[in-house]
């Protein structure tokens, strides 16, 4: 059984409900924000088996990453699922969070490296922060090729330059890599899923 969920915060109380209807065996903590000691102690307590990701976990890929102290777990994790889920494929992961992460596999089971750039909801902050006058605006489900007012504007800007960007990755790796296989993460993954090609 597969799931997936998005949280603005996870905690005991979040994972508590999760074993109330999940029964887990095994699990992987990986996180961006640090160690939280209460978090590894529950779930030490209650799978069979339990890793934490960092550095110190032998991986089944190879890392060429320059910087691999820098590199973030979310990212290496994506990058070990891929390839778990496809061996032996070139594999390109995009994760559409706060950021928007591009990996790139290969199929020798090597992590070369990938991109990171600022996510929807980064983009739209920013646009209104750092402007006098432009509002914060939200994604919408149809969105204009050609923005008619400000807001529509920023809307297809932002989403639409995205999409642009996802796609345009797609199609250059596709030129090294012509069987590359694609997979799409993150909390916003639902939204762009149907919008590229």
């Amino acid at each position: 059984m597969e799931a997936s969920f998005v949280y603005k915060k996870f905690d005991v109380d979040e994972l508590e409900s999760l074993f109330g209807k999940y029964d887990f065996k095994h699990g992987i903590l990986s996180t961006v924000i640090g160690k939280n000691e209460e978090l590894n102690d529950y779930l030490r307590g209650k799978l069979q088996r339990f890793i934490f990701l960092d550095e110190t976990v032998k991986l089944p890929i190879a890392v060429q990453y320059e910087t691999p102290e820098t590199l973030g777990k979310d990212r290496l994790a994506a990058a070990v699922g891929a390839n778990y889920l496809e061996p032996g494929k070139d594999l390109l992961v995009i994760d559409a969070g706060t950021a928007i992460t591009y990996e790139l596999i290969e199929a020798s089971g090597t992590f070369l490296g990938g991109n990171i750039s600022p996510g929807m909801t980064t983009r739209f902050k920013a646009l209104n922060f750092y402007t006098k006058k432009l509002p914060l605006v939200t994604e919408q489900e149809e969105i204009p090729l050609i923005g008619t007012s400000t807001e529509s504007a920023i809307q297809a800007g932002v989403v639409n330059g995205i999409v642009y960007e996802m796609d345009g990755y797609i199609e250059m790796l596709r030129i090294k890599y012509p069987n590359l296989l694609v997979f799409l993460t993150g909390g916003h993954s639902f939204y762009f899923e149907r919008r590229l090609k």
